[in-house]
């Protein structure tokens, strides 16, 4: 084996969730907030995307705002490229369409600080690879956030399967209403497109919506609501399996021992159930 492989090999095994706190074992499951889980019906199915105001507080913020303004509601996956991802969220259904709000700031990287809620599953060539809740994501080690001045570090989403980002014209200060969810991984998307959330429910209807550039007789959104927007008595619970839990530490080994050198938080899913 080659000695860079052999090194990284090594690095990966530095790293794994935290399967236990100081309270006691991590529960396998946690409940997705309600106002973080994001409920996009399409004419297909429905999708959940768990939304990551720790990583894009602004671009959260628009999507949440959007949403409850009902601007989602109908619009058509018009962009849709297979291996790669499916594109909505534009007023007109084309591409360089924008709400009435102004534009968004880039969000491409976050700072990471001791209070995120962050579970390493690798620390590869002086990097660190993990989730924020079900969001993959890159960064800087802890060892940095003692030599920031404002005790964090920064990181940055991955643009895993799954994994939803804002849409943006040429200008990087751009985005505004569209947005993306990845039917594969494209890493050449990191840290050049604001990474808002993760489906956790409903990636196989997102591989389902039909394709081209436009698409012909197009699938839709047929309803797009905040969980928490949704009356009581309709409204499921939404969980996934919990990054810091041993059951995902299990899953996280089982993937690195196939992939070795290869390893990414791309290899890992994460399961989700509704009650």
């Amino acid at each position: 084996m080659p000695l860079k492989a052999v090194l990284f090999a090594a690095a990966l095994a530095l790293a794994v969730p935290a399967a236990a706190s100081a309270a006691g074992p991590v529960p396998t499951w946690r409940t997705v907030e309600p106002d973080d889980a994001w409920v996009i019906d399409t004419s297909k199915g429905r999708v959940v995307v768990e939304l990551a105001p720790e990583i894009a507080p602004s671009a959260v913020e628009r999507i949440k705002l959007l949403t409850r303004e009902g601007l989602y509601d109908g619009l058509e996956f018009h962009r849709v490229i297979d291996w790669f991802m499916a594109q909505t969220g534009d007023p007109g259904n084309v591409d360089g369409g924008k709400s009435s709000h102004p534009d968004l700031k880039p969000e491409f990287t976050f700072r990471r600080g001791p209070q995120t809620p962050f579970a390493a599953v690798a620390n590869p060539y002086g990097t660190v690879l993990g989730f924020v809740q079900s969001v993959p994501v890159q960064g800087n080690p802890d060892a940095a956030m003692a030599r920031a001045s404002d005790g964090k570090a920064s990181a940055w989403g991955l643009y895993c399967q799954g994994v939803v980002g804002m849409g943006r014209g040429e200008a990087e200060d751009s985005a505004n209403s569209e947005f993306f969810l990845m039917r594969q991984p494209y890493p050449a998307l990191d840290k050049r497109y604001t990474v808002v959330g993760r489906v956790v429910v409903g990636l196989d209807v997102v591989r389902k919506l039909k394709t081209g550039e436009p698409v012909n007789n197009a699938d839709t959104m047929v309803k797009v609501r905040m969980l928490s927007d949704i009356p009581a008595a309709e409204r499921p619970t939404v969980q996934v399996m919990d990054v810091r839990s041993a059951e995902f530490a299990a899953r996280v080994e089982k993937a690195r021992t196939v992939k070795g050198a290869d390893f990414s938080p791309c290899d890992l899913e994460i399961p989700a159930r509704v009650k």
